[in-house]
C-alpha cells in the first residue's frame, strides 16, 4: 500500500476500536474519537478545534489552506468536507468478529463505522497528512469538519456548530459528505457510481391516540390501542404516489441509458408504476427505489400497564421520509392516514435538500471517479435517509454526497449500512485516497470547472 493508504487504514482501525455508539437520546460519547482525530490532524500541522457540546459530546474542525486562485485569478470559495464520528448500536453476539476490533483479515477490515463512515473519516485524516509530507495544497481552501450526533439529530454535532460556531465555515459555498461515489456492479461487467445530490427529509412522527380506559373483559369501542393500531396499518399499507423530482427522473435516464434500456413514452411522467418503472431498470433499480416517492414505516409502540386494563391512550412512531418539494403532500396524507382519533406531530424533522447538478463541483467529481475506473458510469443520485448536509445547508452551503469507494463485485455495499458485519476492503480505502486526492488537488483542465 501507499503511505497514504496504509494511514488510511489504520486510521479507521483505530477509530473503529473507539466506542462511539449514539444510542440516541443523548446517549453517545464521542469525545475520545475526536480527541484522536486532533491529535492526527496535529500531527499533519493543522490547529484543529476540539468543541464539546456536552459532556463527552465533541466535534473536530481544521481548515487547510488551498491554492486559492482560480482560472481568472479571482479567490474561489471554500468547500467542506464533513464526516460524524458516532456509530449506531452493534450486539457483538450477531458478528463474525466483535464490532469494535477493528480487526484485519484477509485484506478487509471488519467493524462498526467500516462504512458509515469512519472508513470517510479516515480517508480526510490520511489526506492531512499525505499533503503534509509533499507539500502539496487543495486547489481551495478546505475545511474539514467531524461531527457528533449525527446518528440521532445532530443536535449535539452539525446542529450545534452551525448555530453556535458559524465563523468555523466561513467561505464555504459547497460540501461533501456521505454517502455517495461507491460501486454499484449492476450486471454484465456494468459499473455504476451514484453520486448524491439530493436527499429526502426527515420526518418522524408521533401519533398519539385517546379513548376511553376500563376494564379488559368489558365492551369499550373507545379503545385508544384499537384506534392506533388500525392508523399504525393505514400508514404502514398506504402505497405513496411516484414523484420524481430533479435528481432521481436524472438518475431513472442515466441508469437506464448505461444499461441500454429504451424508457416508454411517458415512464418518467406517470404512465408507469413505481414496481414496473424499476423492473425496467434491473439491479440498478435499488439506487433509486428508495427515493421515487415519500415514505412512512411505522417503528415504535407504547401503551398500556396491565394485561387486564385499557389504557387511556396508545403512542406510536412513524419513521417517515419526504422528497423536496412534496412536505405539503406527506402532512396532508398523514392527516387522512391517522383519522379523526389519532393526533400526530414531528418527533423530529429536517429540510429535503436538492443541489444542482450541472455544477463545476460535480463534473469534477466525476472526473476524479472516471480517472480511477475507466469505463464506469457517474450517475446522479438522491440519499433516502438523511445526513449532516441538513445542518449545513442552513448556512448557504449545497450539498453532495461523496465518499469514493471502488468495491469488488458481490460486495453488499447497501447491506453493511446499520447491518451486521459491517466490514470495507483495504483496496477501497486506498482508491478513495487517490480519488479525493485527484478531486482536491488535480490542476483545472476548464476555466468553468472549480
Amino acid at each position: 500500500m501507499t503511505p497514504a493508504g496504509a494511514d488510511a487504514a489504520r486510521f479507521a482501525a483505530d477509530l473503529i476500536r473507539i466506542d462511539t455508539t449514539n444510542r440516541g437520546g443523548g446517549d453517545a460519547r464521542e469525545r475520545p474519537a475526536a480527541e484522536y482525530v486532533a491529535a492526527r490532524l496535529g500531527e499533519a500541522g493543522l490547529e484543529p478545534v476540539l468543541l464539546e457540546s456536552a459532556p463527552g459530546r465533541a466535534n473536530v474542525v481544521a481548515r487547510i489552506g488551498g491554492a486559492g486562485v482560480g482560472a481568472d485569478g479571482a479567490g474561489v470559495g471554500a468547500l467542506l468536507l464533513h464526516g460524524h464520528l458516532d456509530v449506531v448500536p452493534a450486539d457483538p453476539a450477531d458478528w463474525s468478529v466483535h464490532p469494535f476490533s477493528g480487526e484485519i483479515r484477509d485484506g478487509v477490515l471488519w467493524g462498526r463505522g467500516a462504512v458509515d463512515m469512519k472508513n470517510a473519516d479516515a480517508v480526510l485524516i490520511a489526506l492531512a497528512a499525505e499533503w503534509a509530507r509533499s507539500g502539496r495544497r487543495p486547489q481551495r481552501d478546505i475545511v474539514l469538519a467531524f461531527t457528533a450526533d449525527e446518528e440521532d439529530t445532530a443536535a449535539f454535532g452539525a446542529q450545534w456548530l452551525v448555530e453556535r460556531y458559524p465563523e468555523l465555515f466561513e467561505g464555504c459555498t459547497e460540501a461533501i459528505g456521505e454517502s455517495g461515489a461507491f460501486t454499484f456492479h449492476a450486471g454484465a461487467g456494468q459499473r455504476l457510481y451514484p453520486i448524491a445530490s439530493a436527499e429526502r427529509g426527515t420526518a418522524w412522527l408521533k401519533l398519539t391516540a385517546r379513548g376511553r380506559a376500563g376494564h379488559g373483559s368489558k365492551p369499550n369501542h373507545a379503545n385508544a390501542v384499537t384506534r392506533l393500531a388500525e392508523a399504525v396499518t393505514r400508514i404502514g399499507a398506504y402505497r405513496w404516489p411516484v414523484r420524481l423530482i430533479p435528481t432521481v427522473r436524472a438518475a431513472v435516464e442515466a441508469i437506464a441509458a448505461a444499461g441500454g434500456t429504451r424508457l416508454p413514452d411517458g415512464a418518467l411522467d406517470g404512465a408507469l408504476g413505481a414496481e414496473e418503472l424499476l423492473g425496467l431498470l434491473g439491479p440498478a433499480g435499488a439506487l433509486v427505489a428508495g427515493t421515487v416517492r415519500n415514505s412512512a414505516n411505522p417503528t415504535m409502540l407504547a401503551a398500556g400497564y396491565k394485561i387486564n386494563v385499557i389504557p387511556r391512550e396508545a403512542v406510536g412512531y412513524v419513521d417517515g421520509r419526504v422528497l423536496p418539494g412534496f412536505s405539503d403532500e406527506f402532512r396532508a396524507t398523514l392527516d387522512e392516514l391517522t383519522g379523526q382519533d389519532v393526533t400526530w406531530e414531528y418527533a423530529h424533522e429536517e429540510r429535503p435538500l436538492e443541489a444542482p447538478l450541472a455544477a463545476p463541483v460535480m463534473d469534477r467529481m466525476a472526473r476524479a471517479l472516471l480517472a480511477e475506473d475507466p469505463g464506469s458510469v457517474v450517475v446522479p443520485y438522491c440519499m433516502s435517509g438523511g445526513t449532516d448536509a441538513k445542518q449545513f445547508s442552513r448556512l448557504g452551503m449545497t450539498c453532495y454526497g461523496f465518499t469514493p469507494l471502488v468495491l469488488p463485485e458481490g460486495y453488499d455495499y447497501y447491506a453493511m449500512f446499520h447491518g451486521t458485519d459491517e466490514r470495507i476492503p483495504l483496496s477501497a480505502l486506498e482508491a478513495s485516497v487517490r480519488i479525493m486526492d485527484r478531486f482536491l488537488t488535480a490542476p483545472q483542465v476548464d476555466p468553468e470547472i472549480f
